[in-house]
């Protein structure tokens, strides 16, 4: 007989391809991760606290200025501490956007576009454009900017004459119920009448020559400010504010002037692919903004953006199809630099910029098998959290971890944890390093005080001799490990179900075992806890006999 020495150590994820996989992985894993912070071993995740509760479930969770502003059924609350105080009502009770820009938050639910100042919550007043200068009373000038989809309210100016009371507006149609505002010179003036049809105006005395004319006036657009509320998606890029997402436009991309989410002009849109496959996600990075669609009839359903200045228009993002054709039917972020997205085929890399051709490599291949087959997969939430990339598809999560990838197949893949949790979050929020979830009764941190039943088992090891037997006698295993309540189970030669070898109290550094199987081809080893536990090593001996001539049923 021979003896071969077996190391379980620097864990590092799980395998749901099979069992006989990488030594250093699970096949079978729930509940564990490593923490960068605290060790290197792995262990138990944290549990589920409820830190915040709310009687409505909770879409949205975000950080502004020191506070969490929470979007709850209908209403958004901000909460300090313990205090939480009711800023508005009358929301969408579902999926929510936010985000901070400048000294101020908006907020996008699809029915509204809200801003907070720090103070109060108001619909978005939309910058008033001057959409015409220059103008004689009878019309002409020069157009300066464009109309604002969220304003319904336009100026133009005018360069008096001294002998014309009547001036012409650069549009008809204009609101009859709302008079004008008029001033000269910065003074208000009286206004005899109105032709509303003809966009015509008609003042009290004629303005002297050179004097400097500015009339106000409204002109509403059915559908105008929809084009920006009805959005769904908001990614911030180049000091504007793009968004996505509207249904009645699918494939259109919209962005906002620059350093301005009150003013998106209306020829400010870009259409993304010939078909109305919907746009599926955005994300910025690699000095561009990157769109993703849903998969479609077009050959390509990747774009990407980049500032180009444009004569006429001035700064300017025309649509390029980028060299990726699959599509995108989940979510899509740039996490730590790596552009990915969620296609049929489970999460994707970008490789290459927009100076050369795209590939799109595959991230995901040690968890697809499990991953792909979540119904709820296409509804998936993600947050970014000490360096993972968290993946919530119901109860469930995967964590990209960006610290530990490898190569696969000449490309880089990330390693994987797998977590069930003990609820379903609706939203999910990270603010100055912390993780809340937002679920139907509150919003839950992770912390370590909450128990949690967990385990991490050992792929089929064959020792490297697959073509012989084994025995482990019962001589001492020794598990580097910790736990108030640790057990440790063993099954050889594909038996059903895992056989108890010890369960151990109170474990601080290390628990000694014992295996004793005859005659077996492999074993493998589950280490398990209902509160929680860590695993550094796992060291063990067995003993190698004659060949396997027939396997024993």
């Amino acid at each position: 007989m021979a003896t071969v020495r077996r190391i379980y150590s620097d864990f590092r994820g799980v395998d749901f391809r099979g069992e006989e996989i990488s030594l250093q992985r699970s096949p079978d894993s729930l509940n564990m991760w490593r923490n960068y912070k605290d060790t290197q071993s792995i262990r138990t995740r944290p549990g589920l606290k409820k830190s915040i509760p709310f009687s409505q479930p909770v879409y949205g969770i975000y950080g502004f200025g020191g506070s969490l502003l929470v979007h709850s059924g209908n209403a958004l609350y901000r909460v300090d501490g313990e205090t939480v105080r009711l800023l508005g009502e009358g929301l969408k009770a579902g999926k929510s956007q936010g985000f901070a820009f400048g000294s101020k938050w908006f907020f996008l639910d699809g029915e509204h576009y809200l801003c907070y100042d720090g103070e109060s919550l108001a619909e978005v007043e939309g910058h008033v454009p001057t959409t015409s200068i220059g103008r004689s009373p009878s019309g002409g000038g020069k157009a300066l900017e464009d109309v604002n989809l969220l304003s319904d309210y336009r100026i133009n100016t005018f360069l008096g004459n001294a002998d014309s009371k009547v001036f012409y507006l650069d549009d008809h149609d204009i609101d009859d119920k709302i008079l004008p505002e008029v001033t000269v010179n910065g003074d208000p003036v009286k206004v005899s009448s109105v032709n509303a049809k003809l966009g015509i105006v008609t003042l009290t005395d004629a303005p002297a020559k050179q004097d400097n004319v500015s009339i106000r006036f409204k002109k509403h657009v059915p559908g105008n400010r929809e084009k920006v509320v009805k959005s769904t998606m908001a990614q911030i890029f180049d000091n504007r504010v793009f968004l996505a997402g509207n249904p009645e436009e699918p494939n259109t991309l919209r962005h906002c002037s620059l350093e301005d989410p009150t003013y998106f002009s209306q020829q400010d849109y870009y259409r993304e692919g010939l078909d109305n496959a919907p746009i599926t996600g955005m994300a910025a990075g690699n000095n561009a903004l990157w769109v993703f669609r849903a998969p479609g009839n077009a050959g390509t359903h990747v774009f990407y953006h980049t500032p180009s200045l444009d004569g006429d228009y001035g700064k300017i993002y025309p649509s390029v199809h980028s060299s990726v054709a699959l599509g995108c039917v989940g979510k899509a972020v740039n996490f730590l630099d790596d552009m990915v997205f969620f296609s049929p085929r489970g999460m994707e890399g970008i490789s290459g910029n927009i100076q050369n051709a795209q590939a799109v490599h595959h991230r995901s291949s040690m968890v697809d098998r499990k991953l792909l087959a979540e119904p709820a997969y296409r509804d998936m939430l993600l947050a970014q959290w000490e360096g993972y990339l968290m993946i919530f598809v119901d109860d469930k999560v995967y964590l990209a971890d960006s610290r530990q990838v490898f190569t696969h197949e000449g490309h880089r893949e990330y390693e994987f944890f797998y977590w069930q949790l003990e609820k379903a979050p609706l939203s999910t929020g990270v603010y100055e390093g912390k993780l809340y979830l937002g679920m139907a009764d509150g919003i839950y941190t992770l912390e370590d005080t909450q128990p949690v039943n967990s385990w991490w088992t050992t792929p089929l090891d064959k020792f490297g001799q697959p073509g012989r037997w084994k025995t482990l006698d019962g001589r001492p295993c020794l598990a580097e490990a910790s736990g108030e309540r640790l057990e440790i189970a063993a099954k050889a030669n594909g038996e059903d179900c895992f056989t108890s070898v010890g369960f151990f109290r109170r474990v601080k550094d290390a628990a000694v075992f014992r295996v004793k199987k005859k005659k077996c081809k492999d074993l493998r080893l589950k280490f398990s806890s209902p509160t929680g536990f860590s695993l550094e090593t796992v060291t063990l001996e067995v003993q190698t006999g004659s060949p396997v001539k027939r396997i024993r049923n």
